[in-house]
């Protein structure tokens, strides 16, 4: 990404019958799927709208830190997109999400 740079996000996801439900930690972004996938799919969607509305409005930097969100100026390593269990049914996933340059960066 040209002049911007990237955040790390928590992904949380957990079964409730026949549907997984998706959870951004930092962001409060939430929604579900019929499978794992597609949760994550649909949460990454939001995820943009979101940070796309925050942008719009004029409010990403204010949000960022009051929500102790990192602008990192390059791409985290690879390593931090693995998927680990919690409670052995919860799944919390390390998201990397590209964002234009921050000013206060």
């Amino acid at each position: 990404m040209a002049n911007g740079g990237y955040i790390v996000l928590t992904l949380e996801f957990h079964k409730e019958g026949k549907k997984w439900v998706a959870y951004c930690r930092e962001l409060g972004t939430a929604t579900f799927g019929y499978t794992l996938n597609d949760a994550e799919e649909k949460l990454k969607e939001a995820v943009s709208l979101h940070l796309n509305t925050l942008e719009d409005v004029g409010e990403r930097e204010k949000f960022f830190k009051k929500h102790n969100i990192t602008y990192h100026s390059h791409k985290p390593p690879a390593n931090v997109t693995i998927t680990t269990s919690i409670k052995g049914d919860i799944f919390v996933k390390p998201y990397a999400r590209a964002v234009p340059e921050l000013s206060f960066a």
